[in-house]
Parts: C-alpha cells; structure tokens; sequence
C-alpha cells in the first residue's frame, strides 16, 4: 500500500461535487429517456452473462484426458463436444463486449454534450444515464474479476483454436467452426488474452469516442470521469449521504463504481490519474478503500496497484 500512496500526490483540486446521487432509485426524465432505453436493453443482459460466467467450469478434464490419449479417437471426440459449447458462451461474453461499448458511446454523448455547463450539472440532473454509467462499470469490473480467476476460459479456447487448426490440416470435417470462424477466433483470443478484457474493450471504447468526436474537447469526457470518481468519493465519506443507502450492497457497488471510473479516466486522460495535475483526488479514494474492511476492497486495491504499474510502464516505453 505504501508504494500506492507515493505515486498519489494530487494537488490543487478543484471544489469537489457535493451532491447524493441515487444509485438505488434513480428514474429517467423524459430528457433522458431515449438513451435510458437504448442502454436499458443492454444492461439487462448483464446479471445472465455474469452468472454464466460465474458458473463457467471448462473442459479441462476431457482436454487432458485427450492431450494424454492423443490416439483415443473416442477421447477425442469427447474433449471436442465439451468444447465446442464453450466456446459458444465465450463468443456470446466478447460479443456483448461490443454492445456494451456501443451503450457506452450513448451514454457518453448525453453526458458530455453542450446541455449542461459542466459534468456535475450532467450528472445531478441526469441521474438515472448516470447510474446507468456505474451499472457499466460495475459489470465491467465484476467480469474481469471472475474472468481473472477462471484459468479454464483461455485453456478452453486455445484448445479450441488447436483442435481446429489440426481438422482444417487433415481435412475433417468440424462440427463447432461454424460457431467461430477464423476471424473472429483471432479478435475474440485477443479479447481473452487480456488480463481485464472487458474494461479494456471499455477503455478502447472511450478512446474511440473521444476521436471519434473532435468537436468536443476531450476535458468534457475525462471531466465527466474525473466527477464521478470524486461523487463516489464524497457519498461514501459523508455519513449524511451513505446512510440514505438502503443497503450495504450498494456501498460495495459504489466502491467498485469508483475504482473503475478511476482506471477508466488514468487509461484515456493523456497524463493519466495518478499524476500531480489529476482532477482526482486518489489520496482521499484510497483513503475510502482503506476504511472499509479489507477482505471487501482488496480485489479494488489490487485492480489499482496494476492501474499504476500500467501507468508507469507505458511512461516508460513512450
């Protein structure tokens, strides 16, 4: 922790926002509507991709079993059926990847556009597209999580990628490559072979939004951030609001929203969140991590311990 808080030297914040965003009952304004419901579709399909991930077990038996028996054509075939619908469930994970990046564009439009002054304006008079924004990073960070400690996903996949490859050279028919062609197999193993696919795919995503938009100046985005980041921070250590939270699963919920937020903000701003000049004040985040108990928040603190070690290496390469 101690080498955490070094690189944490904010300095000359700005006054921080002051209000309670209602991340438990927050309901669209006929303003926001169209995009809610864009997004909406969306988020709905969340819960059902981190529970099928979450009960993603893998074929790692049948894959051994056939690496060890490589002349048992029954093993084979065997390891090749338990596969093949794997792989199903990870071309539906990265696909909705992709829709999850296209709600995020929409959501990032509305927040960043020229209707209000500022982000805080954005955010306590959109409440509901920005609770939509913490239910994205939310997901985000809990599918990298689960991602992280599921070894089986990438075994299953370059199996897979093998398999295939030694049908195509022998000239077998393959029951499963109508599932992922070429193509996509070559976008979705780089998708996996990331260590948080999903906020990378969001990260990217964010980017591409920014250039995508040159109009607007890339602040009104890393400001939106920048405020979130600081929202978070505030309702967790302002008694007056935290106790308007009508269950502890949405301190947890607004703890991870604030993390992912961070290490969104440090990938697209061009100096990152850990640098003096960041609008973030990371001292006081961390400082709210620290209190909570530490079996809840040190997935959190790791996620960013690797954020600044991202940070400090690509400093170093540029």
């Amino acid at each position: 922790m101690g080498n955490l808080l070094k690189v944490l030297t904010c300095t000359d914040l700005e006054q921080e926002p002051n209000f309670f965003l209602d991340f438990e009952n927050a309901q669209p304004t006929d303003a926001e509507r169209e995009v809610w419901e864009q997004v909406d579709v969306v988020l709905k399909d969340a819960k059902a991709v981190l529970d099928e991930l979450q009960a993603y077990k893998g074929a790692g038996q049948e894959i051994r079993e056939a690496i060890q028996n490589p002349n048992d054509e029954v093993l084979q075939e065997q390891a090749w059926a338990a596969v093949v619908p794997l792989v199903g469930k990870l071309k539906k994970f990265y696909q909705f990847s992709q829709r999850l990046e296209a709600a995020l564009h929409s959501l990032l439009g509305a927040l960043t556009s020229e209707t209000y002054n500022d982000p805080t304006q954005h955010l306590e008079r959109e409440q509901a597209l920005a609770k939509q924004f913490a239910e994205i990073l939310h997901f985000t960070l809990r599918f990298d999580e689960l991602k992280m400690t599921n070894p089986a996903i990438q075994n299953d996949f370059s199996y897979y990628r093998r398999t295939l490859s030694r049908m195509r050279i022998n000239n077998v028919p393959a029951d499963g490559e109508n599932e992922v062609n070429n193509e996509l197999a070559n976008r979705i193993s780089l998708f996996y072979a990331d260590a948080t696919p999903m906020l990378k795919a969001l990260s990217d995503g964010t980017t591409k939004f920014v250039s995508e938009n040159k109009n607007l100046p890339i602040e009104n985005t890393t400001d939106c951030l920048s405020t979130m980041a600081s929202v978070c921070k505030v309702m967790l250590e302002t008694p007056e609001y935290r106790s308007r939270f009508t269950s502890e699963e949405t301190v947890s919920f607004c703890l991870r929203v604030m993390v992912g937020v961070i290490i969104l903000y440090d990938y697209v701003h061009p100096v990152g969140a850990f640098a003096k000049s960041s609008k973030i004040d990371m001292k006081g985040c961390i400082k709210v991590l620290k209190d909570q108990p530490p079996n809840s928040v040190e997935g959190l603190l790791n996620a960013l311990r690797y954020a600044v070690l991202e940070s400090k290496l690509s400093t170093v390469l540029e």
